[in-house]
């Protein structure tokens, strides 16, 4: 257990590296910007494959489920305007008093504290807020309904390319990374140069597995609670999966690989830690990089014992 924590305590400290931080926002920046663009043309199809599925739903089912994505979009969009709220009235002044890498961690801080607040706020009148919604489900025609959860859904495709292809993009670049965190933490131990093929080969396997469940139980979306935990899931296993054969790779060598399965409550933990970013703006971005410095920290940390 101990291994576990100081893995992920780890992981957020290299993530506030100002190197590091500056990389992911680069990365974020591009690969946001481009699933944007591609977002634009695709929308027409987007938001016709949600209809197709939503008129599939009973309406009872869809209203509930309904007021949960507007409840929980709402949450998200006043997230981000707290977030741009505190920048714009206040950035300048705290960057006047702070460095460049300190006002990093502090825009990190004040998503976690947006987040914080209205996750507190949700908790006590998250019930009210859902109520108000189906009221207002039950007042539109089923047609506004249809079109305003295929809008939103369409928004939720392109969420979600962001997240896979900045994991992607972090496990393709992290032996770089990891090269980075070995020099600094453990400069006298070398990494193991093999299997990078094979580790390729996992990440794109891996990538098409997610793709096709995510098609294939694209319907159990509507259903509330089972969309929630269905998407952790899905999420859950793609970090674990990716980020352990990236560490591995680098770590362990491949007679001793076979132990690792031992280990697999740590390997989950982490990854349950890593996907839980994923529900933040902005903090998304930097998920993949705490997933991969935090098993590459626990890798090193049970290397003895294998």
């Amino acid at each position: 257990m101990q291994n576990i924590l100081e893995a992920i305590f780890f992981g957020f400290s290299g993530i506030l590296n100002y190197k590091t931080m500056k990389l992911a926002l680069a990365i974020g920046a591009v690969v946001t910007i481009i699933w944007s663009v591609i977002g634009y043309f695709v929308w027409d199809d987007l938001v016709s494959f949600a209809a197709y599925f939503i008129d599939l739903v009973p309406f009872s089912m869809l209203r509930a489920n309904g007021a949960w994505i507007l409840s929980s979009f709402l949450w998200f969009s006043l997230v981000l305007v707290t977030f741009a709220l505190v920048l714009a009235f206040f950035g300048n002044m705290i960057l006047e008093r702070v460095s460049k890498e300190k006002y990093s961690s502090f825009s990190l801080l004040v998503v976690f504290v947006s987040a914080a607040f209205w996750s507190l706020i949700w908790f006590f009148k998250g019930s009210y807020i859902h109520v108000q919604f189906l009221k207002l489900l039950n007042w539109l025609p089923f047609e506004t309904v249809e079109a305003s959860l295929s809008y939103l859904m369409g928004l939720y495709f392109i969420y979600s390319a962001i997240i896979v292809t900045m994991l992607l993009v972090t496990s393709f670049f992290s032996q770089t990374l990891l090269e980075d965190i070995r020099d600094k933490n453990f400069p006298y131990e070398p990494l193991l140069e093999e299997d990078e093929v094979k580790v390729s080969e996992n990440r794109l396997l891996d990538i098409l597995i997610y793709a096709i469940i995510s098609i294939i139980a694209f319907p159990l979306l509507f259903i509330p609670i089972l969309n929630f935990v269905l998407q952790l899931g899905l999420w859950i296993w793609l970090i674990k999966d990716t980020f352990v054969n990236d560490s591995a790779a680098l770590v362990i060598p491949k007679e001793k690989r076979a132990k690792l399965s031992e280990y697999k409550g740590g390997f989950l933990t982490i990854s349950v830690v890593t996907s839980l970013f994923n529900f933040l703006p902005v903090f998304n971005i930097f998920g993949p990089f705490f997933g991969e410095i935090a098993m590459f920290y626990y890798l090193k940390g049970i290397q003895k014992e294998l």
